[in-house]
Order: structure tokens, then sequence, then C-alpha cells
């Protein structure tokens, strides 16, 4: 269903006490600076009592704001204001807070979510991240922090030093969008379908396949791209220049491993380019493969400032002399998002968005946590392709 969301309020949260002077600049590391300027899109949805008053909303909204302000004083670069893609002046001017009111029951936007009309309730486009690394949008439904001071995870700050950034100014990386072209759909599989993928393409594929089970993102990666492709090859064309890229967490490829908390922009992109001479069955090898070489060696090499993309340049003459088709993986599973308790119990839902760039999915957990949610967004032509593909309807509930 639609949504009409009325903003009621607007203000600015502030660190609850000011970032100490030395710590007032913080220098972008070189992979901060090659990211595409984008916000990470989540919306939590929690549920609310039938007898809420409206003093009660009251006092969980200032409660958050509060707990908001304090734990600025932690992530203090988020109050800052990014300066020409080479760091943050930590400057605590605070993020921009708004509180709306979403006319209808959040019980009946749930039954048949759109995922276009969720952007609705972001506080800003996704695709807008100019000065402002962060915003929050408090959206109350039609009929809400805990205080917790013991299990705070602290940042660690380290991105620069492990990745030293460009000493030059350099143009943000532009975002390739189409808004008025873009389709968003929302693809749930559970656990027994994922299983079921699973099996099909490791008992199809190599004998390494065989050994070792694709994982879930691995299965789920090749059934997608494979059925794109068969459902969009009419228009794309074989002749175009098609790459499948995931993007990976490094903090586990480092030796030792970063914590966790370890905070920046601490991914790369494995991108496999498939090969047509092979049965695609093997397309969960070839990714596979490609992933495998995110190694501390790869880490280490990045960590120096090698160009680790200029052999995929060099070793396919075409590379610059045909439509180049990305399709990109992204994955929050396994996120403990569903454990985020603000004071009000823990979400019962949390969702992506409608992106503005094509060729793109979001893995995220569903609410049992034992299915995959996939977000794909795709031109409205391909989509009308591919979301009748009747493989994938078959194995999932598209929404």
């Amino acid at each position: 269903m639609k949504l009409e969301v009325e903003v009621i309020s607007k203000e600015i949260i502030k660190p609850s006490f000011p970032t100490p002077h030395e710590l007032c600049h913080y220098q972008l590391s070189s992979l901060d600076q090659s990211t595409l300027p984008v916000y990470n899109h989540l919306v939590l949805f929690y549920p609310t009592r039938s007898d809420v008053q409206i003093d009660y909303i009251k006092n969980i909204l200032d409660h958050l704001k509060l707990s908001v302000s304090k734990a600025l004083t932690y992530f203090y670069l988020l109050a800052g204001r990014i300066k020409d893609n080479l760091f943050v002046d930590c400057n605590d001017e605070g993020i921009p807070f708004k509180e709306a009111q979403v006319k209808c029951r959040l019980s009946d936007f749930l039954k048949s979510p759109i995922p276009k009309e969720l952007n609705k309730l972001f506080p800003f486009a996704l695709d807008d991240a100019a000065e402002l690394p962060m915003g929050i949008q408090f959206n109350t439904f039609d009929s809400i922090a805990r205080g917790d001071q013991k299990n705070i995870v602290l940042p660690e700050f380290i991105s620069a030093k492990l990745f030293p950034p460009w000493i030059i100014s350099l143009p943000e990386p532009e975002v390739d969008t189409n808004k008025k072209n873009i389709a968003t759909k929302r693809f749930v599989f559970s656990a027994s379908k994922i299983e079921e993928i699973r099996a099909k393409y490791a008992d199809s594929g190599s004998l390494e396949n065989q050994k070792k089970r694709p994982s879930r993102i691995e299965a789920l990666s090749a059934l997608i791209w494979s059925q794109f492709v068969a459902a969009t090859k009419k228009i794309s064309g074989l002749d175009s220049f098609y790459t499948i890229i995931h993007t990976v967490n490094l903090r586990t490829r480092f030796e030792p491993p970063l914590p966790d908390q370890s905070f920046g922009n601490i991914y790369q992109a494995a991108i496999t380019i498939p090969s047509w001479e092979k049965d695609c069955d093997n397309l969960v090898s070839q990714m596979r493969d490609s992933l495998r070489k995110i190694d501390k060696e790869y880490v280490r090499k990045l960590q120096v400032g090698e160009d680790l993309f200029d052999s995929i340049k060099e070793g396919d003459g075409s590379f610059n002399k045909v439509e180049k088709v990305p399709f990109i993986f992204t994955s929050l599973c396994m996120f403990p998002l569903y454990e985020a308790d603000f004071g009000w119990g823990k979400p019962i839902w949390v969702s992506s968005a409608s992106l503005s760039a094509k060729n793109v999915v979001v893995f995220m957990d569903t609410a049992s946590g034992d299915g995959i949610e996939a977000w794909i967004n795709l031109t409205e032509e391909d989509m009308a392709a591919f979301g009748s593909d009747e493989e994938l309807l078959a194995a999932s509930k598209s929404c």
C-alpha cells in the first residue's frame, strides 16, 4: 500500500559532550574516498501497543534523542561534515533528526510493503550523501533507548592508518542513477527453498562444489544472476561485458583479523567475469575463485596502493570496447539487525528500500532468521522480463 507521511518536526542532534580538539580532523582512508557517496539504508519496524498514549511516545522520543546525543560522543565523526572527499570536519554540527507521522496502521502496511514507499521513511535521498554522514527519521504509525551502559561497543577509527588516503582532492565516485526507470522487487526465499537451490548447484556443479556445498549467498547469487541473464540477454545481448561483483568485508581478511567494531568502509569488491565457454553450473566455482583471491596478500597490496583492477582491464581486450553490465551483490545477512533493542523491544522487520542504481541486489535475513530476502533493483524493462521468470517465482515469494 502507498504511504502518506507527514514530517511534523525537524531538529539537529549534537553530541552530548564536545569532541576534543585533537580529534576534530578525521582523515578519510583511500577506501572511503573511492566509495560511492550513498547512504546505508535500513528501516527498522517496531511493534506498538494498542493502548499507547501520546505522552508515552513523547517520552520514548525524548529518550531516543538523548541516547543518540550520547552515542555521537563516541561516534563523533558522524556529527561532523565531509569535506572535499578528503576528511571529516568533526565540528559537532550534529545530525538531522526528523519526526514523521505515517497515516496508516503498521500492521496494514506490513501485509504488502512496496519498496519505493519505504523511501518516504528516510530523512533524505539515499544517493545524496554529500556532506552529511548520517540522518535519522523517527516514524510513528497510527494505532518506542534502553540506556544500557554495560554493553556499549566503542568504535575503532583505524581505517586511514590501514589504507592511507590520497593526499590530493579527488572528485567523489559518481552514482550511475536513472531514478525514473528503476524498479525494485523483494524476493523472499524460505529456508527449505534455499536448501533446494544449494543442492541444485552442488549436485550439478564441479567436484569442488560437491565437496563443499555452496553457501546460501553463493547459491542465490548464481540463481539470480543466471535468471537475470536468461531473461534479459535479448535486451543487452551476449556481446556485452558481464561482471558479477560481491562486496567483501576485509576485516576477516587481515592477519590477525580486525575487530568487528573497526569503523569505516573496510570492504572491497570481488569481481567475477563469467566464462560463457563453461557450463553455468560452474558459476559457483567461478564466484568462489574470485572471493578466494581477496586474501591477506590482496589486503597487503591494497594497503600499499596497488591498482588491483588493472589485470581485469588488461586481461580482456574487449573491456573498453563493449557495453559493461555489472551486477552487484551485497549481503547484510548474519548482521545482528534484529537485536537492535532501543528500549521498546526488538524489531519485527528490518527492511532495505528502493535504490536509484540498477543491477544491485541486497540480501537480508528474514524476520524468522532462517530465510533470506533479496531486494533486487533493475531497470523497469529488465524487471518486467526478470520478474516473470518461472524458475525464480517457483523458488521465492515476490513482493
